[in-house]
Order: C-alpha cells, then sequence, then structure tokens
C-alpha cells in the first residue's frame, strides 16, 4: 500500500526587524495595549499598533512571517512576548543564530543582516544601511521608521508585489537554506 504524500508547499517569507519597527516608543507611535500585570514589568517592549493583525494577516495569506533582528534578545523571550498577543512566529534569526550561521568563521565581516540566507523574500527594517544593501547582497528590503498609519497596508503591498513578481511563475526549486520549526 502507497501511502500518499503530500509535497511540501513552498511560502514566501517575511521578515521583520524588532527595534524600532515591531517594538516602537510610545512617545512618538501609536501602540498596542501593554501587557497586564505582571507581565508589563518582564515585557517593557510596546508593540507597534496593527502588529500582531499585520503579522496575522501575512499567515492567513500564506505567507511565512519571521523576525530577523540583530538584537540579542533570546527566541524564548520574543516567543513569549508576541504569545502575549496571540502570535507566532515562523522563524525567529536572533543575533546569536546570525552570528553562528551567516557570520561563522568570516574573517569579513558581513552585514548585520542578511535575509536572503533564510530564504526570506522581504525584509522590513527601519535602518537605511540594511534596506540599502538589499542591491548589494540581494536580498528586498523595505524601509519602516516614523508613524505611519498606512504602514499595514504597504507592507502587504510590497509583499505581494514582490511574491507576483518573483514567484508566480517560478518553476526553480528553492534553494536549501536554514529552516526552523519554532
Amino acid at each position: 500500500m502507497m501511502k500518499d504524500h503530500k509535497e511540501k508547499k513552498w511560502k514566501m517569507r517575511v521578515s521583520f526587524d524588532l527595534d524600532e519597527v515591531l517594538f516602537v516608543s510610545e512617545e512618538t507611535h501609536q501602540t498596542e495595549p501593554a501587557p497586564f500585570f505582571p507581565l508589563n514589568l518582564i515585557f517593557r517592549e510596546r508593540l507597534r499598533l496593527g502588529c500582531p493583525e499585520l503579522i496575522r494577516t501575512l499567515q492567513k495569506m500564506d505567507y511565512e512571517v519571521w523576525v530577523y533582528t540583530s538584537s540579542f534578545r533570546s527566541e524564548s523571550y520574543i516567543k513569549a512576548l508576541f504569545f502575549f498577543y496571540g502570535v507566532k512566529f515562523d522563524g525567529i534569526v536572533n543575533g546569536h543564530r546570525h552570528l553562528k550561521e551567516v557570520q561563522r568563521e568570516n574573517r569579513t565581516m558581513l552585514p548585520q543582516k542578511l535575509p536572503n540566507m533564510y530564504r526570506i523574500s522581504l525584509h522590513i527594517d527601519d535602518e537605511t544601511i540594511v534596506c540599502s544593501l538589499g542591491r548589494q547582497y540581494g536580498y528586498n528590503a523595505y524601509q519602516l521608521n516614523a508613524q505611519d498609519d498606512e504602514w499595514k497596508e504597504k507592507i502587504i503591498a510590497k509583499a505581494e508585489e514582490i511574491r507576483r513578481r518573483e514567484f508566480s511563475d517560478s518553476k526553480t526549486p528553492f534553494p536549501d537554506a536554514p529552516d526552523q520549526d519554532p
């Protein structure tokens, strides 16, 4: 008897930086409500208003959503904080993982983020240098930094544009990349 094997469907990956993208200051941005006591003492970061909704929307639209941050917050900390908001990421790359898997023993200092090493098709960041290195290193980036009431719609539009442009008719297998089961 033959077992019915389903081919694993490839999903386009979108990643977000944490600081100044998902984590923002209450003084400069609208934010999600803080976690209730005592979690607000553990999780001091505040999420940009609409962040949980955007992540869930992208996942419902068949995107994988990752965190790619140069910060050294632990994966467990990131998972626990976003769990409070009902969000589960498909992958997390923090500073430790980047150094281990991307920088490795390379004597030449590589950029602080290389999303294409994880098959990430779109990376959202606030840093001009990270976004500008996309062309040189072969990844798509969207710069987000100021308060923008239409930020969610703009990111979805950019993700859809990239998915249509690069992957809608692609018959090429996607390269192997480090995967993660969160």
